[in-house]
């Protein structure tokens, strides 16, 4: 009978109907890097992330996982595996949550589709609750949250210029970068059953701030269901995953996005309904707390925050555009797509919102 932090670690379901693999040309190209590996693996799918898919290869004495962008329709700077893999390799000496990457392959024979095998970390996910038997008080809580958010600091500290990262990003007017590609993306991502966005999108173009506040390693997409925690001690984080959108750019922006999926317990009902990490439970930091422990801890003025709030709800707002477009046109069969067109009309009501309180 497996004990009580077992059961604790995040595990796969089945593999969704038409995203399934080819089992004996991934067999095969694995055990091309791993000759040790015995036998045939089974597959299963990650029920996390609305974007590139993850998948367990469980040999018999040895789990892996498999990245690969989604079936369908992407954006063309989207979902690129290898990228992703080659950030990943550099990264692992100076910051250890980085899972190990055992193989990148671009052969069409292979997979349709560019793809990488890395290590699996056994660990506790935070998915939309805890998981049953994980029981935490609010100060188990509160320790657990600042511990998540120091390790977003801790990446952002990272030397990348000795990482041999310095290539990855494009310098200074990052945050006019951001905006303006996201904007494009948006327009082109739109369907006929959602919101323009465009008084969003005026008003982003309007207060964006004149200089980046620094440059240095972001993650694009730091979450509670983006970090493992150690089953034997969930305080401590041990991996951090999903590396698509790492790049140099501006650390506020990188929090802004982060806060962008930080439903707490006063929000709304319908935001409620669309949260994917327990950051309502007592003792969890609320946005504004983490935004003044960030500042804190950084030296970064946060006085003024809404530009970067207000950016990273436009951004979640596209990347669930994105993935609604592909659902509406059938490049995709996943219903968890089915209702993102309503998720998008309700972040542009929420951007309203924002801009109608700020002070900007």
């Amino acid at each position: 009978m497996k004990n009580a932090t077992e059961q604790l670690i995040d595990r796969p379901g089945s593999v969704r109907q038409g995203e399934e693999l080819d089992v004996a040309k991934v067999d095969a190209f694995v055990k091309a890097h791993l000759a040790e590996l015995r036998g045939t693996p089974e597959i299963r799918q990650f029920a996390g992330g609305a974007s590139n898919l993850t998948y367990l290869l469980r040999y018999p004495d040895r789990d892996l996982i498999l990245r690969r962008p989604p079936f369908g329709h992407k954006a063309q700077s989207a979902h690129d595996m290898l990228r992703e893999a080659r950030i990943m390799t550099a990264l692992k000496p100076a910051y250890r949550y980085v899972p190990k990457v055992i193989a990148r392959c671009d052969d069409p024979t292979v997979m349709a589709a560019d793809f990488y095998v890395m290590e699996r970390i056994n660990g506790i996910i935070l998915r939309q609750n805890l998981p049953t038997g994980l029981n935490l008080g609010a100060e188990e809580i509160r320790q657990l949250c600042l511990n998540v958010v120091d390790r977003m600091i801790e990446l952002h500290q990272v030397d990348y210029q000795a990482a041999g990262l310095a290539s990855l990003g494009k310098g200074e007017g990052y945050v006019r970068r951001q905006v303006e590609g996201w904007i494009d993306r948006y327009r082109k991502a739109k369907t006929v059953d959602v919101g323009d966005f465009e008084p969003v999108m005026a008003w982003l173009q309007d207060k964006m701030p004149a200089q980046d506040v620094a440059t240095c390693l972001i993650h694009n997409d730091f979450r509670f269901d983006n970090v493992v925690l150690d089953p034997a001690n969930p305080f401590e984080v041990i991996g951090v995953l999903d590396w698509e959108m790492a790049t140099l750019g501006d650390p506020l922006m990188d929090l802004g996005n982060t806060l962008a999926y930080w439903v707490q317990a006063d929000d709304d009902a319908l935001f409620q309904q669309v949260r994917r990490q327990p950051t309502h439970l007592p003792g969890m930091l609320t946005r504004q707390d983490v935004i003044e422990y960030y500042g804190s801890k950084t030296g970064y003025r946060v006085d003024n925050f809404d530009f970067y709030a207000l950016y990273g709800l436009f951004r979640l707002a596209v990347i669930v555009q994105q993935i609604y477009y592909r659902y509406f046109h059938g490049q995709t069969r996943n219903p968890a797509f089915a209702g993102f067109g309503h998720i998008s009309r309700y972040l542009e009501k929420r951007c309203l919102r924002l801009m109608a309180a700020s002070k900007l």
